[in-house]
């Protein structure tokens, strides 16, 4: 399901809930006690997916086209605060020390699409700083890998990339070999694509919040 997919259905759930809760007020008197207790489950559930979107967007930092939350995975948080991680960063979720996650399915001006040839530029010296590795991640729509030729989903600093003569490193997010480039590229699908950069063991300029993830934006267009 798609981000978009669950935002109507959200949506939807959040309209329906609201009906059956206007309906219970106005027409208390046809209510039974099964339809109560149908009716109270269904609200219920329907709510907490409501709040759980809602609390997702709230804790959520978005810089640069890419979303990431601080505070995912420490003892002590509440069920909602999990759901919201969960939410956008499906599967297991470390302690900020241990592992920082971005999300991202945007460029600068649209959304990201093999259709279109994008480069990812990290300036000298703007590795994501880490005491362990990071890494880069490509998936379709869907979350799922796409086969390519070259069977790379992702890239990091154990991926040898080449660094440009400044000491900057440029990744290559496209759906064809970049010319000279191929050390750097991540396939990516002919569709829409989302990206994942882990961190693991980040440091201290990622966990006080002074690191920022690069835009990603569109290299110069196919001829």
């Amino acid at each position: 399901m798609t981000s978009r997919t669950y935002t109507y259905l959200t949506a939807l759930i959040g309209v329906i809930c609201g009906y059956v809760i206007v309906r219970s007020v106005l027409f208390a008197d046809s209510l039974t006690v099964r339809n109560d207790l149908v009716q109270g489950f269904l609200v219920g559930a329907g709510l907490g997916v409501v709040a759980v979107e809602i609390l997702s967007r709230i804790k959520a930092t978005r810089i640069n086209g890419w979303v990431t939350v601080f505070g995912c995975g420490l003892p002590g948080s509440d069920i909602f605060t999990r759901a919201a991680c969960a939410r956008i960063f499906p599967g297991p979720v470390n302690v900020p020390q241990e592992a920082m996650y971005w999300k991202t399915g945007h460029g600068v001006g649209h959304t990201l699409s093999g259709e279109h040839d994008y480069i990812l530029h990290f300036p000298p010296g703007g590795l994501p700083p880490n005491d362990a590795f990071w890494s880069l991640t490509m998936a379709d729509a869907k979350e799922h890998f796409v086969a390519n030729p070259i069977d790379r989903y992702s890239v990091g600093d154990r991926s040898g990339l080449a660094q440009n003569p400044d000491g900057s490193v440029d990744i290559y997010l496209q759906n064809a070999a970049p010319a000279d480039h191929q050390a750097n590229w991540l396939p990516a699908p002919a569709g829409r694509f989302i990206l994942w950069l882990r961190v693991y063991m980040p440091g201290a300029a990622i966990l006080n919040g002074e690191f920022t993830v690069p835009p990603v934006v569109e290299a110069r267009p196919r001829r």
